[in-house]
Formats: C-alpha cells, structure tokens, sequence
C-alpha cells in the first residue's frame, strides 16, 4: 500500500469514528475531534490534516442539527487552530508525551475561549457587557471540563495507538524497513 493510500484509509477510518463518537451518547464535548486534528497536523499532508476535522464535523452536524452559521464558523476555526497546533509539533522532530499533551491541552483552552466569545458575541443569551462574558465562560466551564479530559483522553489513544503500532512493527519486522516507512502515515 502506497503513502496517499494509507492516508486515505487512515483518513477516512478517523472521519468516521469522529462521526460515530459524536452520534453516540457521550458526555458534552467528550469527542476525539480535536485528537483527531492535532494527529493529523502532526501526521497527515496539510491537506488532509485541514479537511478531517472539517468533513468529520460537517457529517456529524448533517445529523446532529446545524446551527447558527456565525457559531458553526467559529467552531470549526477552532480545530482548525488545532490543526495548527499539531503543525507546530511536527516540527519537534520527536514527539514527546509532554509537548502532545500541551497541545491537547493547549487546544483545549483555545476552543473553550474562542467558542465562548462567539457565543457571547453572536447569541442573545448574555448582555453585551464584561459580566455577560464573564457569565458566559462561568456557564461553560463544565463543558470546557468535559473538552479537556475528552482531548486528553482522545490524544493519548491515538498518538499511544501510533507509538505503540510503531514498536510492534519494528519488533516484527524490523527496526530500519518499518521505521522508514511509518515516519509518516
């Protein structure tokens, strides 16, 4: 199987296990969207890494129920940050637990600040003043809870998931033909 191939099918094997985790019953904001966006800005082509999370969310709301446009927008744009922010760890040539785990923190906090802003900003439900926002981000700190514990829990299973397939295929097969080929999925 080729490079693009695996890709795809990893790809493709992502979008739909997003989808049905956010079909499922879960907690709020309990999803694997965001570990999904940060692995594929760590692992995939730019390409791809930019539209996974795009097209998993985009399914998913098809049969959750779409939303304010204004909101949706700005949902969206925050796995695309941290899409970015995997970018950013591919850069660290390693990938150390402790920098993953700060991205999936890190994007936790982004998407908790940004999509509460919007909410403050774009819907009725708080005064246009500092204590409608400082209302707003209260009331949505259960949700950020339930977001963090999510994308850590979520990071952990697919960078783990990854690491562990890596050691399996080097003992298997060996250390120089298998690493060579999964340095990038």
């Amino acid at each position: 199987m080729n490079k693009k191939t695996l890709e795809f099918v990893v790809a493709l094997v992502f979008v739909l296990l997003a989808v049905v985790f956010r079909l499922i019953p879960h907690a709020p904001n309990f999803t694997p969207i965001t570990a999904i966006a940060l692995f594929g800005g760590v692992y995939f082509s730019r390409k791809t890494a930019l539209i996974l999370p795009m097209l998993a969310m985009l399914i998913s709301d098809l049969f959750i129920g779409l939303y304010d446009f204004k909101l949706m927008a700005v949902v969206y744009l925050s796995f695309l940050l941290a899409v970015g922010l995997g970018f950013m760890l591919k850069k660290n040539k390693t990938q150390k637990w402790h920098l993953v785990a700060g991205g999936a923190i890190l994007a936790s906090v982004l998407f908790f600040v940004v999509t509460n802003f919007a909410v403050w900003a774009f819907s009725p439900w708080y005064s246009k003043t500092i204590t409608g926002l400082i209302q707003c981000y209260i009331m949505g700190l259960p949700f950020f809870k339930n977001t963090l514990l999510g994308n850590l829990f979520y990071t952990s299973v697919l960078f783990g998931a990854y690491e562990l397939s890596k050691v399996w295929i080097r003992s298997k097969f060996g250390a120089k033909s298998s690493t060579s080929s999964l340095a990038k999925i």
